[in-house]
């Protein structure tokens, strides 16, 4: 009953922040500043531009001034553009509210972007080999810009983005359909899934790879979301879960502790790539202006690897 009292604290504390956010603009199309999921600051290693005129209509996005179309420039030789359509982050109504109360789920993934998303998306694509003709599964993926960028970037065998609001869903199935080509041999899929509901026994012990970013923030959704990792990756040596996401005070301290309960093994790295630490120490040092309230125990997100063998 805390847990759920909890959650829906929350989703109230976001719903009253867009209410009383600015309206749409009066033409319908949004304004460059309020880009969905795009925060104002943030690494920004995956560039992202708003499409419109015509080639916004040409992917058919809405003209009830709900959705734009943002394009990801995906960092590998010639930049790939990924477009996809996204929600914009005024637009939270009471029926989104609804869903996630039906569901039990988060409705920040909506609408809201937060910085360890680009930076997974960055670090998978740089580790491309990793994937190579590999089963891959994204956890909690909100639009999923990990997820594509796996597809579009690497030689992975399959890539289900998954998310539990079924409202998510519908735009990363959509995505998936846009950006077909960009995909190549790589199978490209959508699923809801959530992660204290009973799994298909065709997902269990099946995948090469999960990732996720910033997943472990509310603690009630700890044990599930262990659970999930220890029942979707497959029973081998080389199979592993990548998370990144902040402390987050001793959040991801107490979802390591529930790791190792459930007899899973991690290893917790803090400098795994020299650009994203290089831009750490920036924001520490107050030498970039873009992000002058950094907090690495909310912003800087830590490498969590996990496996069925392998570090305590």
């Amino acid at each position: 009953m805390e847990n759920s009292k909890s959650s829906a604290s929350l989703r109230w504390k976001i719903l009253r922040r867009s209410l009383r956010a600015p309206p749409p603009s009066l033409s319908g199309q949004p304004s460059r500043g309020n880009v969905s999921r795009r925060t104002s600051t943030g690494f920004n290693l995956i560039k992202c531009r708003v499409l419109d005129g015509q080639l916004a209509e040409n992917l058919q996005i809405s003209s009830n001034g709900k959705d734009i179309c943002v394009s990801y420039s995906l960092p590998i030789g010639d930049d790939k553009e990924l477009n996809m359509i996204q929600r914009r982050e005024d637009t939270l109504e009471l029926n989104d509210f609804e869903v996630s109360t039906k569901y039990n789920i988060d409705t920040t993934g909506l609408v809201c972007r937060w910085p360890s998303e680009d930076v997974l998306a960055y670090y998978c694509i740089n580790h491309a080999d990793f994937f190579r003709s590999k089963r891959v599964l994204e956890l909690g993926s909100g639009y999923g810009l990990a997820g594509f960028a796996i597809a579009a970037c690497t030689d992975a065998s399959e890539v289900i983005i998954s998310d539990g609001n079924p409202q998510v869903v519908d735009y990363i199935q959509r995505n998936v359909d846009i950006n077909g080509e960009l995909f190549g041999g790589t199978k490209v899929k959508s699923m809801i899934l959530h992660w204290d509901q009973e799994i298909m026994s065709e997902l269990v012990n099946s995948f090469d790879v999960i990732v996720a970013s910033d997943c472990t923030f509310f603690k009630e959704f700890h044990e599930s979301l262990a659970q999930v990792v220890k029942c979707l990756l497959k029973q081998s040596l080389t199979s592993e879960a990548i998370f990144l996401g902040p402390k987050r005070g001793d959040s991801l301290h107490k979802f390591l502790e529930r790791i190792r309960e459930i007899g899973l093994k991690y290893e917790l790295i803090e400098q795994y790539d020299d650009v994203i630490w290089s831009l750490h120490q920036k924001f520490l040092g107050g030498n970039d202006a873009s992000w002058t309230n950094y907090d690495p125990e909310h912003c800087y997100p830590l490498l969590l690897k996990i496996s069925i063998c392998g570090p305590v």
